[in-house]
């Protein structure tokens, strides 16, 4: 065993709490604007930090302690920020709570998670009032008021956020922490039984939060202003909070207001740089573009792209006609959540367009802080050549190494490598393409058929607005893909199903095609905005393909 001399450096922990003060103090005038209706509130970061204060004395006031659970069931927000600092920086664990969720799951993970008190929008009250009586440890409810007066409601113990912290200090002692306690939890998505809890410490979103800000990651810096329209329920809002917290940059909150041109509106009145969201989303601004080419997101230099693959035609859509680049990004709530990030390296800058984009689109390579590999079925370690498909797996420091109170943890992890349950490749250059899900890949005649590389040519089509595949069932080839497609309006269903096997046809082996293809009105979406392939398993699930 090998010793060398201690190292003599300051014990210094990697929490929140510094990443808080620093906001106030080197940048106190700098904005963080939220959306309500047709109006922005707007205050800068002394105003955010006078607030956790208030927020700490009054949760203190409640009876909170370290370790408490404290669940937020909330739009994006300025509230919301200060309680993704106030909460952890006191000690206890901020737990968002998915809004998008059903009853059943939604009533599982707070009782799971043994939540103390709820933060909720008043435009929420009436999701959690059916709940409140099967909710066996929430003492409190603090409801996060749009306006002056307090909705009524059957919440047991509810006061409103304004009257919780009226007579509070902002002057609040913040404690040191050990760095190694944990400051705030996730569920993920119950496809398949219950959400699992990720809990994560101080330290783990410390270095996610610098590693974000590295220039490589997403070229952020204090002149940016970031628009978080991943909503703060779903993985920490991908950590952009507590990046845009760090750096000083502007930061904007849409509220409830998510629709396309909604959130066209906001881009353009508060001049956003940076906004981030699934694929769906940027889709859906993309159509709402080009139906109204007056509106102005010319603010905008980049677009992160997370939660599943974005389509190559739509990243050079942005590109080409808005100058907007989009980065692709890869996490999952287990990592904290993001794992890696698309940017060109120096030597690519001269390439053609054409090879950029094949860059492009992939995934990306690993964030400093994670490590990734790719293994075959036996467990074996498969080589980097960007052709050898394998079961991506990742460690790192923001990555868990089991699930909050989870018996189901052991299948997760191998070896100290988290089983991420994703199929990609990884080139020479380190660069990660997903695959698909190891749930959603094809398997037909003992060869497996990608439905992500499928559905990215299907909606380079112009004609096409949404596309997901599926499996299904077939007496010989075991599985076969089935497409279902979403068009635009008062296109010929024939016409568009030739056009779409012709551009499937340049790209893919006649035996990986779609032996079908089903026009539908809407792919069905997740809380979270992904395609939701299980709803359509279960709808097509005795599905006959034409002879």
């Amino acid at each position: 065993m090998l010793h060398g001399l201690p190292a003599l450096m300051m014990d210094y922990q990697l929490t929140l709490t510094p990443i808080m003060k620093r906001a106030k103090t080197l940048y106190p005038n700098k904005q963080i604007i939220t959306r309500f209706g047709d109006n922005y509130h707007h205050y800068t970061y002394a105003d955010f930090y006078d607030g956790c204060g208030k927020l700490a004395n009054a949760i203190t006031k409640l009876g909170v302690q370290a370790g408490d659970r404290i669940g937020t069931f909330a739009w994006n927000s300025y509230r919301h920020q200060e309680l993704y600092f106030a909460v952890p920086c006191m000690g206890a664990v901020v737990h968002t709570l998915n809004l998008r969720l059903p009853a059943d799951q939604l009533t599982y993970i707070i009782n799971h998670a043994e939540d103390k008190v709820i933060f909720v929008d008043d435009s929420l009250i009436k999701l959690l009032e059916p709940l409140a009586d099967q909710l066996t440890t929430v003492e409190h409810y603090v409801v996060m008021c749009s306006g002056d007066t307090m909705p009524e409601t059957s919440l047991p113990n509810a006061i409103s956020y304004a009257d919780l912290t009226a007579d509070c200090s902002s002057e609040y002692e913040w404690q040191e922490i050990d760095e190694n306690s944990a400051a705030a939890m996730c569920y993920t998505s119950g496809t398949t039984g219950n959400p699992k809890g990720a809990l994560y410490s101080h330290r783990a979103l410390y270095l996610h939060t610098m590693s974000l800000c590295m220039t490589d990651s997403f070229h952020l810096s204090e002149t940016d202003r970031i628009m978080p329209v991943v909503p703060m329920f779903h993985a920490m809002a991908w950590g952009l909070v507590y990046a845009g917290t760090m750096i000083g940059a502007d930061i904007v909150y849409p509220g409830a207001h998510m629709a396309p041109a909604d959130l066209a509106k906001t881009i353009a009145d508060t001049k956003v740089t940076f906004p981030a969201g699934v694929p769906t989303l940027w889709l859906g601004l993309l159509q709402e573009l080009e139906k109204n080419p007056d509106l102005d997101v010319s603010s905008v230099r980049a677009m992160p792209v997370g939660g599943s693959a974005a389509p190559r035609a739509m990243i050079e859509a942005y590109q080409y006609k808005y100058d907007i680049e989009i980065i692709h990004a890869w996490g999952m709530t287990e990592l904290a959540p993001v794992g890696t990030v698309s940017v060109l390296k120096s030597h690519m800058l001269d390439w053609d367009d054409k090879a950029k984009f094949d860059v492009r689109q992939t995934q990306g390579w690993a964030v400093p802080t994670v490590e990734m590999r790719i293994v075959g079925p036996d467990g074996e370690e498969l080589p980097w050549d960007g052709e050898t498909i394998g079961e991506l797996q990742v460690r790192g420091p923001h990555v868990i190494r089991e699930y909050y109170n989870d018996e189901r943890s052991a299948d997760s992890f191998m070896d100290g490598w988290f089983r991420t349950g994703d199929v990609c490749t990884i080139d020479s250059e380190g660069y990660m393409n997903i695959v698909d899900r190891t749930k959603d890949l094809v398997k037909s005649g003992g060869e497996w058929i990608s439905t992500v590389e499928l559905e990215n040519t299907i909606m380079a089509h112009d004609d096409v607005l949404e596309a997901a595949v599926i499996a299904i069932p077939h007496p010989r080839w075991q599985e076969r893909p089935l497409a279902c497609v979403v068009k635009r309006q008062g296109i010929d269903s024939a016409t568009l199903q030739t056009e779409i096997l012709d551009l499937l046809g340049k790209h893919f082996a006649k035996w990986q095609l779609p032996n079908s293809i089903e026009f539908i009105e809407e792919v069905p979406k997740t809380s979270v905005g992904k395609f939701d392939k299980k709803v359509l398993r279960k709808e097509f699930a005795n599905y006959q393909f034409p002879d």
